[in-house]
């Protein structure tokens, strides 16, 4: 007989909180990349070694709004849902539309997503450049941290046993005077783990590049983002010259340290990311266009 799984399913909030403090549970949303992780045999059950916890029917992790200028994603809203909302800028819903099948997208969310800590995960790079910072519940009140902060390493990630990550917070991102950018590299356009995926931000003014954001997924076990590269740009003409992109070409290259596995090799992903990342910086950005 098949070994039984303690679940449970509250209907607010609260109650899951105070059920995650009792208990260290394994929490799911859509259960897309759980499953897949803990999958056992051709007709042996799941086999996961904790107490389940379902949060995908939870209203409060669900919502969609803007603060000002920052927008408030609930870490349980589906890619589809976040497709169709207007409030979600358009290069998260071009990386939302690369991710697997429609039926996946129907049930994966965003904060599974970040939780699941894939040096793949087609979100993240985005997530990074847009300095996203991630709200976090328990019993004991709420916490913020950085997405770069949360994410320690491949699927390790910085979430005490009895926290949920409530929403996901884009500073500034409805700004209307900055450009970002997303490149996945896979075997097809969607419906494939990325081989290589890229995300770049920036911001111009009178000519010159004010902020600027790089990063690199699929290229080392987090993503690979660097601030001091970053600043070495702020404050470049633009278009840039040819020696300003060949430094930050250069610096990239030291640090981006990808893997060979079943998917592509190492040498392939570094070369692309470094083809991504000039071809980004060779764009004659516009001030007056916003980024879609």
């Amino acid at each position: 007989m098949a070994e039984k799984i303690a679940a449970y399913r509250f209907e607010r909030l609260d109650q899951t909180l105070s059920q995650l403090n009792r208990e260290d549970c394994a929490i799911i949303a859509g259960g897309t990349d759980v499953m897949v992780l803990h999958k056992s045999g051709r007709g042996v059950p799941l086999k996961i070694p904790k107490p389940i916890v379902f949060i995908d029917h939870l209203s409060e992790l669900k919502q969609i709004y803007q603060n000002q200028k920052d927008l408030h994603i609930g870490a349980c809203c589906t890619y589809s849902e976040l497709l169709e909302h207007p409030l979600i800028p358009g290069s998260l819903k071009k990386a939302i539309q690369t991710i697997a099948a429609p039926a996946i997208r129907n049930r994966g969310t965003l904060g599974g997503n970040i939780c699941n800590a894939s040096p793949a995960g087609d979100t993240l790079p985005l997530l990074y450049v847009y300095n996203a910072k991630l709200l976090l519940r328990s019993i004991n009140g709420e916490r913020t941290a950085r997405i770069s902060d949360f994410i320690q390493g491949p699927r390790r990630i910085q979430r005490f046993h009895n926290e949920i990550v409530a929403e996901i917070i884009l500073p500034s991102i409805l700004e209307e005077d900055s450009q970002v950018v997303f490149e996945k590299v896979g075997n097809r356009n969607a419906d494939a783990i990325a081989k290589v995926s890229f995300a770049g931000f920036i911001k111009i003014s009178k000519d010159r590049i004010d902020d600027i954001r790089l990063a690199f997924g699929a290229v080392g076990p987090t993503m690979v983002r660097s601030l001091d590269i970053e600043k070495m740009l702020v404050g470049k003409p633009i278009p840039l010259a040819d020696a300003d992109i060949a430094t930050i070409v250069a610096a990239f290259e030291k640090i981006i340290r990808p893997i060979d596995d079943q998917r592509s090799t190492a040498d392939y992903r570094k070369t692309v990311a470094l083809n991504l990342l000039r071809y980004f910086l060779n764009q004659k950005h516009d001030q007056t266009n916003s980024f879609s």
